[in-house]
């Protein structure tokens, strides 16, 4: 008797797999027809006349599994994992009974501590984890995994990540960040991909982040949790105001179920947070931003002019301390985030399913500057909002096979001024910062600058999957994604005028570019008994929707050239050989290419260059006289790995790998001249560098009321230059210095870093978490002046 189940199905790239072998306990023959069958969903298989069966398209999680055959025992498999793009092994052996006793065998399945078909560095975290670890955004979790050195994985500069919702990559292209924040709440497993990731992968140099969001089920839950604290220290002379109560506040929930009327057919899934701190970092309103104060036309104390609140003073060497004694204290580091979920699921028939995804996000932050601690009015503030629209529709063509067709829609906006008016009568005149000397606070001003942007990126996206033959899955994708990039940012009241420049000066930039990417991919994941190969090829295309100028001796006037378009072909290869089924072997190798963030392609679009010296207050989104490259090639990794799973006792096993990445064509900077004999800087592709290292990782499987991980790191992360600006302000110092042409220690080069992570109790009814991160220092150069090191790193 053959009962076939048409599957629940999701996309590729956020389900896995269950595949095995059911065979006669007595005499080993193959059980064809016993089915298989995933409890609480319509996913299941039957055996084909060998015995084998799979499942595709389960999403991630936790299930029970039932098996059965007539004049056989019934199998109950309680407990079973599932992970993004992994396949679990189920494999039965029946025994025979009577169909009046109609016995069944009840098992606890145990998560695998090795996974066989792994052929490259991944970390799964369940939504089960997450809950129980003291963090508090999916970042915290990211950077408790091997190989992630704060916020770097695997060596690799910032922005180098691909962050997918749902099997669509959601990043900002302006910044290289997400467009919006998914809270953990919302989260069913979160992956991390540092290795060599598969040809479905594009866009990323350094991993993948993987985000599974929960869907609704058959029966209604709900959930909320609020928290307040504060942050403590006992040195109040370093963080002033922290004896006072200033409360962080968090609170968040999560509803699913049914859409009550059309029952199980549709389900939701609604979440949200709201969070709201003050920081730990406070100002004192010493100053306001309509202060002058004049500390450098003497260097008689008596002489100083100090104007603080509207007040003049005399200087003293009590004044400093009674002026902070007479101020307010100001939050410097505050932030508020309201981020919003919600996921409908309609399932027409077995064979089609639609869903829709909403995310929205809207946060308000200020980021703490040093020099305005006594002038804390006169700082900007910042505001970022954001919304991700997505639909997919699913159709199953058979048991094996079901192609998926995805569109997406996310935006994303910032803003960051002192006052939202430009011309609000409370600005006054920019030469009001220059008026302290070096290392100082500022005793009046403010920031003269308003800086606004929006990205907006559309999405279609077409994937087959296809358990083509019992060894072979293969995957097939298509996707074109159009950007509209806007940003608009001018000085205002330039010399105490109420006027903003105009469009063609320096202090006036904007730009609207709809720069364009399309990209295939052919991926075969081939499963043998003794051996699983991952194989696969990409190709990406990207249009850049810019110009550049024809004479770079006269930039500002010269006329454009419109940009070329990038193409270019990825192979991406890894083995994996099971020794046993307690430990595994494998190797991978790959090439990883990515677009520089755009903001480097537009930045100063009308080319303007200016004298370095005496020049007004730079744009706080770009360095001072660096000019953008539409022009700019992918950046280029080639990653080698080769890593060990063994499973060492029943509940512990040991994870050892060993990894080179060889990156070029990184983003950097190269100085010219005009005709003037103006210098500046413009953005191409110089930069280059190596990582090496090693990571160990011990994995302990809850048992005894106790479940542990401890993992280590020894890396060598080495380049020319850890910032894309070097070469440009090497040249802006004085005196300049050279560049460097060797490679030297990166500023995030942290050689040895150990993680922890402990949970002690039951977890059904109780648990306690902790986490521990312990590292060698960074990279340190001391300053001498007049003296450059022969090796000079500012780590």
């Amino acid at each position: 008797m053959y009962l076939i189940f048409v599957p629940m199905a999701l996309i590729a790239g956020t389900t896995g797999k269950i595949a095995g072998k059911v065979v006669d306990a007595q005499n080993g023959e193959p059980l064809p027809g016993a089915n298989i069958i995933i409890s609480g969903t319509s996913l299941g298989a039957a055996a084909d006349r060998d015995g084998n069966y799979v499942i595709l398209r389960v999403p991630p999680g936790v299930f029970t599994v039932h098996a059965s055959m007539i004049g056989f025992k019934k199998f109950i498999v309680n407990d079973v994992h599932i992970s993004i793009d992994k396949t679990t092994r189920l494999d039965f052996s029946f025994e025979g009974t009577t169909i009046e006793l109609g016995e069944e065998v009840e098992i606890v399945a145990e998560r695998p501590l090795v996974q066989i078909d792994l052929t490259s560095t991944s970390a799964a975290i369940s939504s089960e984890t997450i809950e129980m670890l003291p963090v508090e955004n999916f970042e915290d979790v990211i950077g408790l995994q091997a190989g992630v050195i704060d916020g770097h994985v695997r060596g690799g500069r910032h922005g180098e990540l691909a962050y997918l919702i749902d099997g669509i990559a959601v990043n900002d292209v302006f910044s290289g960040s997400y467009a919006v924040q998914v809270e953990n709440n919302a989260i069913q497993e979160l992956e991390l991909i540092s290795g060599t990731f598969n040809a479905e992968y594009g866009q990323a140099m350094s991993g993948i982040i993987n985000i599974v969001t929960k869907e609704g089920g058959e029966n209604y839950s709900g959930n909320l949790e609020m928290y307040v604290g504060d942050y403590a220290s006992m040195h109040d002379d370093i963080f002033w105001n922290i004896k006072s109560f200033n409360p962080t506040y968090s609170s968040e929930f999560s509803l699913s179920g049914p859409v009550p009327v059309l029952g199980n057919k549709m389900t939701f899934f609604a979440s949200g947070r709201f969070y709201d701190t003050e920081g730990y970092i406070f100002g004192k309103k010493t100053f306001l931003p309509t202060d002058q104060s004049d500390f450098l036309s003497s260097d008689l104390p008596e002489q100083w002019l100090v104007q603080a609140q509207g007040q003049d003073y005399t200087f003293s060497e009590e004044l400093a301390e009674e002026l902070k004694e007479k101020a307010d204290a100001v939050p410097m580091n505050g932030n508020r985030r309201l981020t919003g979920q919600l996921k409908l699921t309609y399932k027409l028939n077995p064979s089609n399913k639609i869903s829709f995804e909403s995310l929205i996000q809207q946060r308000d932050w200020r980021d703490y500057d040093h020099r305005f601690r006594l002038n804390p009015d006169g700082d900007y503030k910042r505001e970022q909002s954001g919304y991700d629209n997505r639909l997919s529709y699913t159709r199953v063509l058979n048991s094996q096979t079901f192609f998926t067709i995805k569109a997406a829609n996310f935006y994303t906006e910032y803003n960051q001024n002192v006052y939202d008016d430009p011309f609000d009568s409370r600005y006054v005149s920019s030469q009001r910062l220059q008026d302290t000397g070096a290392n100082a606070f500022l005793s009046g001003g403010q920031q003269m600058w308003h800086f606004q942007r929006s990205t907006t990126t559309w999405v279609g996206k077409f994937e087959l999957t296809s358990q083509f033959t019992k060894t072979h899955e293969i995957k097939f994708g298509l996707e074109g994604r159009k950007h509209k990039l806007w940003l608009h940012e001018f000085e205002v009241n330039p010399d105490g005028e109420k006027v903003i420049a105009p469009l063609t000066s320096f202090n006036n930039n904007d730009y609207l570019h709809r720069p364009v990417e399309f990209s295939a991919y052919f991926q075969d994941k081939i499963e043998l008994s003794y051996m699983i190969v991952n194989a696969g090829l990409r190709v990406d295309y990207f249009e850049p929707d810019g110009s550049v100028p024809d004479n770079f001796k006269e930039p500002d006037t010269s006329p454009q050239t419109v940009a070329k378009a990038n193409s270019q072909i990825s192979p991406r290869f890894g083995l994996a050989y099971p020794m046993s089924d307690r430990g595994v072997i494998h190797v991978s190798y790959g090439h990883f290419f990515q677009i520089p963030n755009f903001q480097y392609l537009y930045v100063g679009p009308e080319f303007d260059i200016f004298p370095l010296q005496g020049t007004p207050s730079p744009p706080p989104q770009s360095e001072l006289n660096v000019v953008g490259n539409a022009d700019l090639k992918p950046q280029k990794t080639v990653i080698y790995e080769i890593g060990l799973q063994q499973q060492l006792t029943d509940d512990l096993a040991l994870d050892l790998t060993a990894y080179n990445k060889d990156i070029r064509n990184l983003l950097g900077t190269e100085v010219l001249k005009t005709l003037q004999g103006i210098r500046y800087g413009r953005y191409i592709n110089r930069d280059y560098g190596n990582v090496r290292g090693i990571t160990i990782s011990l994995e302990k499987r809850h048992t005894a009321g106790i479940s542990a991980s401890v993992d280590y790191t020894f890396q060598i992360a080495k380049g020319n230059a850890s910032d894309p600006n070097t070469a440009f302000l090497d040249q802006k110092s004085d005196p300049p210095r050279e560049t460097q042409k060797q490679q030297v220690p990166l500023n995030w080069d942290r050689r040895h870093q150990i993680n922890l992570m402990l949970t002690v109790g039951d977890l059904k009814n109780y648990a306690l978490s902790f986490i521990g991160r312990l590292g060698t220092g960074l990279p340190y150069t001391p300053s001498f002046q007049n003296i450059q090191l022969a090796v000079e790193n500012g780590g």
